[in-house]
């Protein structure tokens, strides 16, 4: 196998035992009248029952890459060089051959299966139509075929998520019937294009361990599009690395993590947030006195029902408290309570009880107009600054939009404020003109965190702020956030599901389990010592960027569960 500019590549199949071989593939897009590259002479190669990793940034061609060999990228889209699968060539293929391999023999799992599963038709009936589309089976056969591969993929109560709309379903769920249609007709060479992103730790591992299985059962190769250096180490055979349209290095899954050859390599792999021994935050970082800025004390909060139903409880007698200048990191599964938790405390949703005291104000029990001169105390960062930046004001008039509402200056010393936060968040000043879609994911979220900050708060709630982010740009903007909670001082709730990033950010850590606290204390305790068996399989659930140690997590992870 060649790679053209390829540094450090290994070869880990022989042709004899080759399934799909990309070999010198360019894919170009016709925007505004000229072609622009986003691969260029990229060559790798599966072998059957193997899992390769394409990896890198955003942009870096990996989904570009992927969606070459079923051929469908837009129609701006021009492809040169071979795609072979078995002996036969893909590029260049009639519709009418292609749609006999894709779906059947070559399988796609999306990465988003809210958008790529059809709202209007319920799980079995999209899974049974995949079926009948490559084989012309009894609509009772293919029913009776779905319940199978529901069970195969883990899903509780198959019998009844057959009839459920993808919305009626959590997200690893939504993953297993997307799996489920994946593998409906047994293919040869599946394509998984990031199907962990937007999953929590403990589903990720089981989707993880759901197509480890799937692989074993079916012999099926696996090519999975990931930036998560910790799934690579977890699941891949052999990782090919990508950027800027070019495989810059390719090798066995072990060496690869112990010897990477390429400097673009060492860079991904040490942009992993991981804390080394012996480093912790600063325990006295912004201390004055040991005051208190969040005490949140047996708080509870429920969603009412609808059309009479009886409401649901999210969160059960939480209490924790946040001195000055400290960071606590709030964890847990999804659905745990973390967001209601944090949206609770900035007043978006209501607490049914309990107080919430910022700096030794109770916000539960003030009038509105008392509120809001508390209100320039507090801001929130939130997950996806793609949907809370406001697409119809420039970055300068978002940023400067609480300054405003709060009256904090005249206009002049608004505009004077917004540049000072570009400079502090480090992007040009001269970008406040530009609006939300002109920058990227990493950029757009460093204009929330510069927001958040307008105000000079004493409370920052960070509301999973790096989980869309891929690894470099995480790193970037988690330097950004430690260097200006350093600087300023300021006190913080770290919500995520990313242990390393809660690891390294945290002075104390709380985890959630169904609404309830279940462990708290100080980081370092709890995320090398817990106490509980739930934090334990929290702990073992997360994928770590070493395949030897990835290993040993994984056996406790298995014993764990059971």
């Amino acid at each position: 196998m060649t790679t053209g500019t390829t540094t450090g590549t290994e070869t880990g199949t022989t042709p004899s035992d080759t399934i799909l071989a990309v070999e010198r593939l360019s894919v170009d897009f016709q925007i505004a009248g000229e072609w622009t590259p986003a691969v260029k002479d990229v060559s790798f190669s599966v072998a059957k029952g193997e899992v390769v990793a394409l990896v890198g940034e955003s942009g870096s061609g990996k989904s570009v890459s992927s969606m070459s060999v079923l051929g469908l990228l837009g129609p701006n889209a021009r492809r040169r060089g071979s795609i072979r699968f078995g002996g036969t060539e893909l590029l260049g293929l009639d519709e009418e051959a292609l749609r006999a391999i894709r779906g059947r023999r070559i399988a796609m799992i999306f990465q988003e299966p809210m958008t790529a599963l059809n709202p209007v038709y319920t799980i079995g009936e999209q899974i049974v139509e995949a079926i009948q589309c490559h084989e012309p089976v009894p609509a009772a056969e293919a029913r009776a075929r779905t319940l199978e591969l529901l069970k195969k993929v883990g899903i509780p109560e198959p019998e009844r998520r057959m009839h459920s709309y993808p919305h009626q379903l959590s997200g690893g769920q939504r993953q297993r019937a997307m799996i489920a249609m994946a593998v409906s007709g047994s293919p040869e060479v599946i394509i998984a294009d990031e199907p962990t992103t937007a999953l929590d730790v403990t589903v990720q591992a089981e989707i993880l361990e759901l197509l480890r299985r799937l692989r074993e059962d079916l012999g099926s190769a696996v090519v999975i599009i990931t930036h998560d250096m910790g799934v690579v180490a977890d699941l891949a055979d052999r990782v090919v690395v990508m950027r800027e349209g070019q495989v810059v290095e390719e090798a066995p899954v072990t060496r690869l993590f112990s010897d990477p050859r390429h400097e673009y390599t060492r860079k991904l792999l040490s942009a992993v947030p991981r804390q080394q021994p012996g480093e912790e935050p600063e325990a006295d970082a912004g201390d004055a006195g040991g005051s208190t800025t969040l005490r949140v004390a047996d708080l509870e909060v429920e969603y009412p029902g609808r059309l009479g139903r009886k409401g649901f409880k999210a969160v059960h007698g939480v209490s924790v408290t946040i001195e000055k200048g400290k960071v606590l990191g709030l964890v847990g599964e999804s659905g745990s309570g973390k967001s209601t938790i944090g949206r609770a405390i900035v007043g978006l949703v209501r607490a049914s009880a309990g107080s919430i005291e910022i700096c030794g104000q109770d916000v539960t029990s003030l009038k509105p107009k008392e509120l809001r001169g508390l209100r320039r105390k507090y801001s929130m960062v939130f997950q996806d600054p793609g949907s809370s930046l406001n697409p119809r004001l420039s970055i300068g008039d978002s940023i400067a939009a609480p300054m405003i509402v709060n009256r904090y200056a005249d206009r002049r010393a608004v505009q004077q404020r917004v540049l000072d936060l570009l400079d502090q968040v480090e992007l040009p000043t001269g970008w406040a003109d530009r609006f939300p879609h002109e920058l990227s994911g990493g950029q757009r979220q460093r204009v929330g965190i510069a927001r958040a900050l307008a105000l000079d708060p004493e409370l920052l709630i960070a509301d999973e702020p790096t989980s869309a982010l891929d690894v470099s740009v995480q790193a970037t903007v988690l330097r950004l956030f430690q260097d200006l909670q350093d600087r300023l001082g300021f006190s913080c709730l770290f919500i995520s599901h990313d242990l390393g990033v809660v690891e390294l950010l945290s002075h104390d850590v709380a985890v959630l389990q169904h609404g309830r606290l279940v462990e708290s204390g100080p980081a370092r305790d709890v995320l090398r010592d817990p106490r509980t068996d739930y934090t334990r399989r929290l702990i073992a659930a997360a994928p770590v960027p070493d395949p030897v140690e990835q290993a040993e997590r994984r056996r406790l992870w298995r014993e764990m569960a059971g």
